[in-house]
């Protein structure tokens, strides 16, 4: 076996595809010479997904992102990195290549990062996909804050569920937040502040949660935290954390009196259990947290 993982690895250094692997907390464990070369990482260096693709495009190079709000770009990116079993995407890099990638990810929430040069391909074929990349990413995004959409999170959802990215016995955590008093923000102030206010918490609460964590606007002001292998008491500890973190933010410049908090209703889910019965506990637990005075959190069985 020994051997075998040995040609394996040589194998791997000297192949044309793009090699890298990544653990649990998105951090590049391994990459062969393609990849390295391509991302500009170091052979002993072990950058996270997010530090490779920031000093990158602050140096100008590799992935090519149009988008000129970058840190919005990589947050809805980082969104969507390993929270399905299978994926595929096409990037196009500043030197001229087309990269098609693949990433498969294990149950345990190490991932496979390989990407195949199809530059050679005739640039309609190369437009179809990217055409096709850019529709799948669309159906997955909420338009307004860039993370998943109710769409695909309720997906990602029923994956954990199911045990498909998570070992047969894990189980987990489901959350819905929802903004406290935001009807009368709009009223107040117009929507246009609504907006900046969603935004500003869904890029807080995304940029707070850890790697495997998944977090997806499913309507208005709620939102929907999966928190796969996670205890009940560590899903706690955690949401209050992130509701202590939203009720400092101060998201609108012109009116910085103005404080905003977050409720929230937290459940284990359970294997088996449909992802309807598991968000509709979620939504119990929610509106205890707002009966009870908002700004708090409430659990389920």
């Amino acid at each position: 076996m020994h051997d075998a993982l040995d040609h394996i690895l040589a194998l791997s250094e000297d192949s044309a595809a793009l090699i890298g692997l990544y653990d649990p907390a998105d951090r590049l464990r391994y990459a062969n010479a393609a990849f390295r070369a391509a991302f500009f990482v170091g052979p002993a260096e072990t950058p996270t997904f997010a530090e490779i693709l920031r000093r990158n495009h602050a140096a100008g190079r590799s992935t090519r992102i149009v988008q000129p709000d970058f840190e919005a770009w990589l947050a809805s990116a980082v969104s969507r990195r390993a929270k399905l079993r299978h994926r595929r995407v096409l990037s196009d890099l500043l030197d001229g290549r087309w990269l098609s990638i693949n990433e498969n990810v294990l149950p345990n929430g190490w991932s496979l990062f390989v990407g195949l040069d199809v530059t050679d391909l005739r640039s309609c074929d190369l437009q179809l996909q990217s055409d096709r990349d850019a529709a799948l990413k669309a159906a997955q995004t909420d338009e307004l804050t860039g993370i998943s959409n109710r769409r695909h999170i309720m997906a990602v959802l029923a994956s954990m569920i199911t045990g498909e990215l998570s070992g047969p016995m894990a189980g987990g955590c489901a959350c819905l937040l929802d903004i406290d008093h935001f009807k009368r923000i709009n009223d107040s102030f117009g929507h246009p502040a609504g907006d900046a206010v969603i935004t500003d918490i869904a890029r807080a609460l995304q940029a707070a949660i850890r790697p495997r964590d998944a977090l997806g606007r499913v309507g208005g002001e709620e939102f929907l935290l999966v928190l796969p292998e996670t205890s009940f008491e560590d899903g706690e500890a955690l949401v209050e954390k992130l509701l202590r973190g939203v009720a400092t933010r101060r998201p609108l410049v012109a009116q910085p009196s103005i404080r905003i908090t977050c409720s929230a209703g937290l459940v284990a889910y359970r294997r088996g259990e449909s992802v309807e019965a598991v968000y509709a506990r979620a939504d119990k637990a929610l509106y205890a947290a707002k009966a009870g005075g908002r700004n708090r959190l409430c659990k389920a069985a």
